[in-house]
């Protein structure tokens, strides 16, 4: 039995379709059979050992690129629910949107980017979707997984107008059609970007104060936390003792979430009702997104991400970690760039079969996209004889 979903929502039963044509699956709908696809990957299983902010090494209850998703996934899937949405095509676009990216974050994004300067550059979002159309080597009788037009273009949140000239040229109408012409993604997919934004602001404060390098003290200068700080103290007063702080903070974050989740249902709601939608179409030509925060929800949550930036991010103990990790990046790819046959196999038969020394270039960036951080740092200590992280 089908869910009965919104009239705005993507349908369970219909779909724009795959790339290559297949008999569809007698106990799935194609959204099920995208996210089980996405969940068996390769590149889905890498994430476990990627950085979120932290490196694997510097702890095992830190935050990775895998934890991350699922936690996305699950906020998608609580968000998605009540407003009546394609609950399954949400899950698979929040599980799938991290799959491109590099090791070491966005450290490892940035020296690959630089690397691939003059080559058209490198940006995870669009690794992502190169993965699941052409990295996955799973089946005989396509390259990728082969998903849905609406999981596909979920998972291409943000795109240049030059990259978007190029994948129209190769699919058109297909999922970069909407960034020339200025259309929306699906609700599904605005929702898979918003619950991103709300997962990793909150667990980057967990995690940020787990390691010792932001402290409660300082988060109270942040009116969001600080507000359900006090209300949490207010309701719980035996949690001020040292013994409890950890429970005191899993509470105020609990809340903090909680409040943000049903500020974008009721905003996303009145939204939804002001634009008068009433079909998919609709939210794609309504020239606006219509999954968001509540204006004064919109700048607590900005506040909260400047506050992570500045004290968490450009911590200097994170940042000498990064500097190390781009180190790594960077002397990798010029390595494999130099040598072509010191990547895997395969990978150094498509540089071998490379008609330019673009294309040379993108193969290994893609074989460095893919790796995870340990497999880069010993990869790197192998080739260069350093040992730049423990």
């Amino acid at each position: 039995m089908l869910p009965l979903l919104s009239s705005w929502a993507c349908p369970v039963d219909q779909t724009r379709g795959r790339r290559f044509a297949e008999t569809p699956a007698p106990t799935r709908t194609e959204h099920q059979r995208d996210r089980d696809r996405i969940v068996h990957s390769s590149a889905f299983r890498r994430l476990v050992y990627k950085t979120q902010v932290f490196v694997n090494h510097e702890g095992d209850l830190f935050r990775t690129r895998l934890t991350h998703s699922l936690e996305v996934a699950q906020l998608g899937r609580s968000i998605a629910r009540p407003l009546g949405l394609n609950e399954d095509l949400v899950e698979a676009i929040c599980l799938a949107h991290d799959l491109g990216h590099t090791p070491f974050g966005h450290a490892g994004q940035d020296a690959l980017n630089t690397c691939m300067q003059g080559f058209g550059g490198f940006e995870h979002n669009l690794q992502s979707l190169r993965v699941v159309d052409t990295l996955e080597e799973r089946y005989p009788q396509f390259d990728g997984l082969n998903l849905t037009f609406e999981t596909r273009e979920g998972i291409l949140k943000h795109c240049s107008r030059a990259n978007a000239l190029r994948l129209e040229a190769q699919e058109p109408g297909g999922v970069a059609a909407r960034f020339l012409t200025g259309h929306q993604t699906s609700l599904e997919g605005q929702l898979a970007n918003l619950a991103d934004a709300i997962a990793y602001n909150a667990h980057d404060v967990d995690d940020g104060v787990r390691s010792g390098l932001i402290s409660v003290e300082q988060l109270q200068t942040v009116p969001l936390f600080a507000h359900f700080y006090a209300q949490t103290l207010a309701d719980f007063p035996q949690l001020a003792q040292a013994a409890t702080q950890r429970r005191l903070l899993y509470e105020t974050i609990r809340r903090m979430l909680s409040e943000q989740v049903y500020d974008v249902i009721a905003t996303t709601r009145q939204r939804i009702d002001q634009a008068g939608v009433h079909s998919v179409d609709d939210v794609r030509t309504c020239g606006q997104r219509l999954v968001s925060f509540s204006d004064g929800m919109q700048t607590q949550s900005q506040a909260l991400k400047h506050f992570l930036f500045h004290q968490l991010y450009r911590h200097p103990q994170v940042m000498h970690t990064m500097d190390a990790a781009q180190q790594i990046v960077q002397e990798l790819f010029a390595a494999y760039t130099q040598q072509p046959t010191m990547m895997k196999a395969r990978y150094a038969l498509r540089a071998q079969q490379a008609q330019s020394e673009a294309g040379v270039a993108r193969v290994v960036a893609d074989f460095v996209a893919g790796m995870t951080d340990r497999y880069a740092a010993k990869e790197h200590e192998r080739l260069t004889g350093q040992r730049l992280l423990p």
